[in-house]
Formats: structure tokens, sequence, C-alpha cells
């Protein structure tokens, strides 16, 4: 099942109604007593003036006031904070133009409040006992806890499969660094890798939201999986762009986040983002700048690495300036072009021992 479309401020909204949260536990105590309930989330002047009659409350918010308060026909208005009860036994008047796609009375007033201010639209339905979330015109099924960690579990196995191709990938384009033997084929690969890797991880990101109180086991392990792609996902784009007036590095990074997912199947469209000259196919040889692998030196500050670059150009002439040479560079003393000489040095063995063993 594809994940649905991410929306930071639906994100913003489960985060409302997450395990954990004082609104979750009302919505529960809602969904146990067989009620209904109608809440906005929000109670600036533009809700207001969808609101008509009820009773003014502005009441510190519990569970229990809102699943008491539920007990009434009317909409529920909250603070943005969910922190206060404003209104109870609210009459909600939104636009009646505004298209929905609901059914039920109650589901068709969310979705046009919600479209219409803005504003998180929370739906309980008593026959069915299902919670939706309206944000930004998108709708969100709040699911069992259970049913979610679920998914999360599923969606941690895959992204540590697709991790463990991308280290391959990775540690394959390193040796070919080495040996100054890359082609834009290898880099469109881990490339393609790494944002299949970052879009897994968004997804589960989103779980990890709507479990809230729930999900902090899944969050470390995602954690754990991912440290270091994001920063290798975007030396490799610094490493091979052709850069342009209009065409920057964040050009690129946009790009590559912006393919569609049928598209990031293609190594010629990926390869494209990078901005490389048009005679250059899948197979034309490319030189790194040096970026990606002065970053695996410890202790080496970036700052320090883009001045490295900047001196030398690319890799292989970074590989074979003298401590000397480096020293030279602007924040590389004695010490520093010592350790570059010789992490470059273990890298490229370690880098050709992997792909040969």
């Amino acid at each position: 099942m594809p994940a649905p479309p991410r929306s930071e401020a639906l994100l913003a909204a489960l985060r409302l109604v997450a395990p954990g949260t004082q609104l979750r536990d009302g919505i529960e105590r809602i969904i146990q007593a067989r009620m209904g309930a109608l809440i906005v989330v929000g109670a600036g002047p533009d809700v207001l003036s969808v609101c008509s009659g009820g009773f003014l409350l502005d009441a510190e918010f519990t569970p229990q006031r809102l699943s008491e308060l539920a007990k009434m026909d009317g909409a529920i208005i909250l603070t943005g904070d969910c922190q206060r009860i404003v209104r109870s036994n609210v009459h909600l008047v939104p636009d009646p133009n505004i298209p929905t796609s609901e059914t039920g009375t109650r589901h068709r007033t969310a979705e046009r409040v919600a479209r219409q201010i803005d504003v998180p639209v929370l739906t309980v339905s008593e026959d069915r006992s299902e919670v939706a979330i309206h944000a930004s015109g998108m709708k969100r099924a709040i699911e069992p806890t259970p049913r979610v960690l679920a998914r999360a579990d599923q969606a941690l196995q895959i992204l540590e499969r697709y991790k463990a191709r991308l280290d391959a990938v990775s540690g394959s384009l390193s040796a070919l660094e080495v040996e100054d033997l890359v082609t834009v084929r290898d880099v469109a690969t881990v490339l393609q890798r790494a944002e299949m890797v970052r879009r897994i991880a968004e997804e589960i990101e989103g779980y990890v939201i709507e479990l809230g109180a729930d999900g902090r086991l899944v969050m470390l392990q995602l954690d754990e999986l991912i440290g270091g792609v994001e920063d290798d996902r975007r030396l490799v784009a610094k490493d091979y762009y052709s850069s342009a007036p209009d065409w920057e590095l964040v050009n690129v990074m946009a790009r590559l986040a912006g393919l569609d997912d049928d598209t990031l199947l293609d190594l010629i469209e990926v390869a494209k983002v990078l901005h490389l000259p048009s005679n250059i196919g899948l197979d034309g040889a490319v030189q790194p700048r040096g970026f990606r692998l002065l970053h695996k030196i410890p202790r080496l500050p970036e700052v320090v690495s883009d001045h490295v670059v900047d001196r030398f150009s690319n890799l292989q002439k970074i590989m074979r300036a003298s401590e000397t040479d480096l020293v030279q560079v602007e924040g590389v003393g004695d010490a520093r072009a010592k350790a570059i000489k010789d992490g470059l040095a273990r890298l490229a063995e370690t880098s050709i021992l992997e792909r040969y063993t």
C-alpha cells in the first residue's frame, strides 16, 4: 500500500492526537462511551466566524471534560495547543459551496471547516467508533496503535534491506573514486539508493509521530539505521554536480527529492539532477571533488574540506598532495595535514580491500 502524502500540517495535527496526549485520552473516553464528537483545534477569529450558538466555557482542558461535553450534539472548540476548552455545543456554519467528498453531516462539516479556515478538525463516529482528522484539505483516519506499530515494523525491515544495498553501492563508489574509475552510472546509483532510503525513513517518521509515546523504540531503530545517510546523499551530489548560476546544490537536492517514485527508478533521470554536460552518458567518466571522502576523516570540519577542495579541485589531486602542500590550505596545520594524508590512505586501502575481497 503506498504511503499517504506527506503534509506538515497533517503531521502537526497527528502530534496533537498521538498516544500519550490528553486529547487522545479524551477521544478514547468518547469512543468507550459510544458517543460521537466534532472537535475544532483552534480558537482564532476565523474559527469564531463559522461558529453559531453554543456555550462559552474557557475552561482548562481535561480528558474527562471533553468526554462529558461530547454528550451534547454540537462541536467543541479547543485552543490551538489543546490546553483550554473555549466553547461547546457549537453549530458550525462553513461555506456550503466548498466541495466535500464526505457523506455524513458531521464529516461534511468537518471537511468544509478544515478547508475554509485551515485548522485541524477531528471527527469521532458514533456508529463505527472511528476517528478521523481533517487538515489542509487532507483526511487521515486515526488507526489503533497495534496496527500502526505493525506497519512501522514492516517499514523498518524494508529500510534495513535498502540501507544494506546503499552501503554496498556506497562502498563500491569509494573504491572507484580512489582508483579514478567512477562513471555517471555509479554516482546515479548511489543517489538513487540514498533517496529511496530517505523516503522510507520519512514514511517511518510519520508513523513515529502517529504513535506518540508508543513510538520511542521505533524512533531509536530509525535513528540507528539512517545515521549519516543524509550527509552521504548530500556530499555525493556536492562531489559531482555541475554548478551554474541557476543550478546550485540546493537545486540538486530539491529536484532529487521531487522525482516521483517511477522516475526515481530511471538512472538517466536521476543523473539529470546533477546537471552534467549533455554529451556525458551513464557510462561517461566523472571525477569526484573529494568532499565525501574528506568527510569520513575524523574531526575534519566541513569548512576545512571546502578549502582543501577549492585549492586542489578534485580527489586525485588531493590524494597526490604532500603534507607541505596541504599545510598551505587555510585552516590546515601540520597536524591536520598529516591527518588528511593518513586518513585518505586508510580509506583508500580499506575501500579497495572491500571491493576485491
